[in-house]
């Protein structure tokens, strides 16, 4: 899916803070599609990386309250609750420089009740409404831009900023009120971890039996077991990547949000509790920043 240069993309300035492994791009793909983009990310060099030519499209912003005066809308991709609260009420932070009313589209994940808080008080100290957005698709759905976007908050202002999402997204879908797009998040990685950790099984099953390990992507290809992620994550469980795409660390910290969050409405979840604990050993067995496809190698006894 491409998204192409039109006269209302030139018109709008997107502001987008947080230049990591998934911001990173999505913001190309923005820059791509012929927007005027603020960019702002702790070491302002990646931002340079977007936009080789310097055209007069990218401007790289000194601090999110810079970025804030200049856009129409701001965007965000951080890696906590924490980071985003000092990105937008820290020092220097986008609140200081926030026209009135300016929107803000948070793709960071964090709780339900901390994103309904962050909505509330920049409403309170901007007028402006905040939408909460993370997204699922790893880095090359963000490439793609073929992410999918669980999004809670106002129709009207969801449906006014679906546009320039849709330089990195194929779905944008309002799951409800604010905070609905981050419960949806936390049901996602409850379907996605799962999985894994299914797949961490049947890898090692096969391994200790004599099957040819390798095998199981291609020989299950079509079948009911087929996935996205069977076949993505379980060759890296025989061969470990150089680089971790997504770490064991993130996605025990998304499971203790999910272990919090189903708590609070007294809900049981037993799979997730059991493979919760996979993570917490792994951890203490020193894979925290592994891949999250090296859980087969985690001894679980």
């Amino acid at each position: 899916m491409s998204a192409n240069v039109t006269e209302s993309n030139v018109a709008v300035v997107i502001g987008f803070c947080g230049l990591g492994k998934m911001g990173l791009p999505m913001a190309k793909r923005l820059v791509d599609a012929g927007y005027h983009v603020a960019l702002w990310n702790r070491s302002p060099e990646k931002a340079r990386t977007l936009d080789p030519t310097e055209s007069e499209r990218l401007v790289i912003g000194a601090s999110p309250a810079e970025i804030a005066s200049r856009s129409d809308i701001v965007m965000l991709c951080l890696a906590d609750q924490p980071a985003v609260d000092t990105v937008v009420f820290g020092p220097n932070g986008l609140v200081h420089g926030a026209r009135r009313g300016t929107t803000v589209v948070d793709h960071s994940t964090m709780s339900p009740s901390q994103a309904r808080a962050l909505a509330l008080r920049w409403h309170e100290e901007t007028g402006g409404t905040w939408i909460d957005a993370p997204v699922s698709g790893g880095t090359a759905g963000a490439a793609a831009g073929t992410l999918a976007v669980m999004a809670g908050g106002d129709a009207a202002t969801i449906e006014a900023a679906t546009e320039p999402m849709r330089a990195y997204a194929a779905r944008v879908t309002r799951m409800g009120e604010s905070g609905a797009g981050q419960a949806t998040k936390l049901a996602n990685q409850v379907i996605v971890m799962t999985t894994i950790a299914s797949i961490a099984e049947a890898t090692r099953l096969a391994q200790q039996t004599g099957i040819d390990a390798a095998s199981i992507p291609s020989a299950l290809a079509g079948g009911w077991a087929d996935s996205v992620l069977l076949q993505t994550l379980q060759p890296r469980m025989i061969t470990a990547p150089a680089r971790p795409s997504g770490t064991i660390r993130t996605m025990l910290k998304d499971l203790d949000a999910v272990d919090a969050f189903a708590s609070e409405h007294g809900v049981s979840l037993p799979v997730v509790a059991r493979v919760r604990l996979w993570l917490v050993r792994a951890v203490e067995q020193g894979f925290a920043d592994a891949d999250i496809s090296q859980i087969a190698a985690v001894t679980n006894n």
